[in-house]
């Protein structure tokens, strides 16, 4: 199938030429946003579902009567300010010629309010925003929602895993019914199946399972090593493997902040990715990365979602998620646009069952490695009988409290 058959117009078929076909989700979901229906669709990262609702949009836009010039068509709300830069991204992409001109807007809190404000003079066609600054915009009257046509949800269950729920709650009272209302979610947790069920009207459902769409060729790798290990480690792997680039995940800021400093210390080029860092330092950590100036970005959760970095080879969980869904987005940074990839977590004696219940939620089977010269140290012989541990692992706190009452009660 090509995208000429999606009913699409042919400047727009012509601006998707670069893609080979379209993908599953692309498939389903344009022809019904063509239409004027709701939508909601479940696609995993990587999937294309940005392409997905930009394609139709910008010719709805095209063929729609403007009462107003600049007067706002399409509101896509999205969770984070990276997610925003890169669906305007692909929104300039597509529309670069087309018959008439479009003005796009950015609008994503964090950063001075006023350069969007002025940029908001004279409306927009196009706004992609977080929910927060939006509300933001509105209150300083730079901005009315009364002519959105389009409303998109983008990753709504990242929308209200961060607490956008009252946000988003405003929002819908200022905008105009009827309207059409995409939402696309990778997952689809009680909260937003309840949003779905308020927000949108006899929807079309389109549901891209992982077997259904093409499988990313991602190698997943798992190490095990001492917790005190992993970074000589990673810069051995880095080293070994001649890795131009790294997205390595952590859990906390600190850790971010404490891992790049180690790289650089010695003679890794790498930044830290979070969010104490400004927008436009985040902006620069970015560029510099897809430029290939820096070789590690040391990133927490914030880079597990919404980053679309092309030909990005590695993936490396030096702390593990805290989920399962977590793990799928982490590592679906790689292995993209038909790229392979490779994603290798680090184990520790202390999150092997967390490990575990990764793979078990994933449906996945990996082999523990063990790298030469760095073998894990921490692991204990099987306990001798009558100590109480649990074989292969190191006694509990409360193994240790229970020998020495026992001692105590002895003596």
């Amino acid at each position: 199938m090509s995208f000429s058959v999606l009913g699409l117009s042919e400047p727009l078929i012509r601006a998707a030429g670069h893609y080979d076909t379209p993908t599953p989700v692309q498939s389903a979901a344009i022809p019904v946003v063509l239409a004027g229906g709701d939508l909601l669709a479940t696609a995993s990262t990587g999937s294309g579902k940005t392409t997905a609702f930009v394609l139709p949009l910008l010719q709805r836009w095209l063929e729609a009567p403007q009462a107003t010039p600049k007067s706002l068509h399409s509101l896509i709300l999205v969770p984070t300010r990276e997610l925003a830069a890169q669906v305007r991204e692909v929104v300039q992409q597509f529309s670069k010629n087309l018959p008439k001109r479009i003005k796009v807007v950015s609008a994503v809190g964090g950063v001075s309010i006023n350069p969007q404000m002025m940029a908001l003079r004279g409306g927009a066609d196009f706004i992609m925003a977080t929910p927060g600054r939006l509300l933001d915009l509105v209150d300083h009257h730079a901005v009315k929602l009364g002519s959105v046509s389009s409303l998109v949800l983008d990753e709504a269950d990242r929308l209200l895993d961060l607490g956008f729920a009252d946000e988003l709650g405003r929002i819908l009272q200022l905008l105009p019914v009827p309207r059409q209302n995409l939402l696309f979610s990778a997952t689809f947790p009680k909260a937003v199946e309840a949003m779905a069920a308020s927000l949108l009207h006899d929807p079309m459902r389109v549901e891209v399972e992982t077997d259904q769409a093409a499988t990313p060729d991602i190698l997943q790798r798992a190490i095990r090593v001492d917790k005190a290990k992993r970074t000589p480690l990673l810069r051995n792997l880095i080293a070994e493997e001649a890795w131009e680039r790294v997205l390595v995940f952590v859990a906390r800021q600190y850790s971010a902040d404490h891992v790049a400093d180690k790289l650089n210390r010695n003679g890794v080029k790498a930044l830290s990715f979070h969010g104490d860092l400004s927008p436009g330092a985040r902006s620069e950590v970015l560029r510099d990365f897809k430029s290939g100036s820096i070789q590690v970005v040391v990133a927490t959760d914030l880079a597990a979602r919404g980053l679309d970095i092309a030909r990005l080879p590695v993936v490396v969980n030096y702390d593990l998620p805290r989920s399962p869904t977590d793990y799928t987005h982490r590592i679906g940074r790689t292995g993209r646009a038909g790229e392979s990839g490779v994603a290798i977590s680090f184990v520790t004696e202390e999150t092997v069952a967390h490990f575990d219940l990764i793979e078990k939620r994933n449906q996945l089977s990996l082999a523990r490695e063990v790298i030469a010269g760095f073998e894990p140290m921490e692991l204990a012989p099987p306990p001798t009988p009558g100590t109480g541990g649990i074989k292969g692992r190191r006694k509990s706190k409360k193994d240790k409290l229970r020998e020495a009452a026992a001692k105590k009660k002895a003596e």
